[in-house]
């Protein structure tokens, strides 16, 4: 049996060329909108360890306002300006800006986080973006005693725990005593002296005291590496609802 050959003609042709070009246009306008949509507005962001125990879960999922759009601003400084945040609040915090990536690089990230649906990026940013506490903001002072923070607020009279400055109630973890030798400057031992926070800085920390990945070794933060606040638990579904 003999078989057919169907020829396109030149204008299906053409018609079938406009029609990818189209799907390729219409596919790059997506990619631009998601793009500053995540990275200016909202993103979405993977908590991947315990170090926010017992109030967070590794696994839990979270939308989170974005505060890139300020480090786009002609001039603009955290010294002039009153932070976005509140003693309290559970915020990204994304130590690769100490060494900012250049703009070649983060649109290679932006791309490979696009179409890997977040499972992959291109450098170590995700390595080192960090879900944290914010215990204290520019101009507090700060001491810990037995893993506990208390607070002077600037311009304040009297200093109050953590928990009092947070309308929000939340738990720590409080690992065991430390042994008596330890030297109490050390983060590890519970401890801290007094000290307040320069303009600009914020210190953060994890809810599970046990775990020193944050300020009590880096020190304070500068509000720049603060990248976005989380508004909004929404996986898993039994757990919806603010950090």
């Amino acid at each position: 049996m003999a078989k057919t050959r169907k020829f396109s003609t030149f204008k299906e042709q053409k018609y079938k060329r406009h029609q990818i070009r189209w799907i390729l246009l219409g596919f790059l306008v997506f990619y631009v909108l998601y793009s500053f949509f995540t990275e200016f507005i909202l993103s979405t962001w993977v908590l991947e360890n315990d170090t926010m125990q017992p109030n967070l879960r590794s696994g839990d999922r979270f939308i989170c306002s974005s505060y890139t759009f300020f480090r786009l601003l002609p001039d603009f400084s955290w010294l002039n300006a009153a932070p976005p945040l509140r003693r309290g609040n559970v915020v990204v915090v994304d130590m690769a800006l100490k060494e900012p990536p250049g703009l070649a690089k983060s649109l290679l990230d932006g791309g490979a986080r696009f179409f890997t649906f977040q499972r992959l990026s291109f450098g170590d940013r995700g390595g080192q973006a960090y879900m944290k506490r914010v215990i204290g903001l520019p101009g507090d002072e700060i001491t810990m005693i037995n893993y506990v923070f208390r607070v002077k607020p600037r311009d304040g009279t009297y200093s109050f725990t953590e928990f009092e400055l947070w309308e929000k109630p939340y738990d720590v973890t409080i690992p065991g005593q430390a042994p008596a030798l330890w030297d109490g400057s050390l983060p590890f031992s519970g401890n801290i002296e007094p000290f307040i926070l320069g303009d600009g800085e914020c210190f953060v920390v994890s809810d599970d005291r046990s775990n020193t990945n944050d300020s009590r070794t880096w020190g304070p933060v500068p509000l720049d590496y603060v990248v976005g606040k989380a508004l909004f638990r929404y996986w898993p579904v039994t757990r919806l609802g603010a950090p």
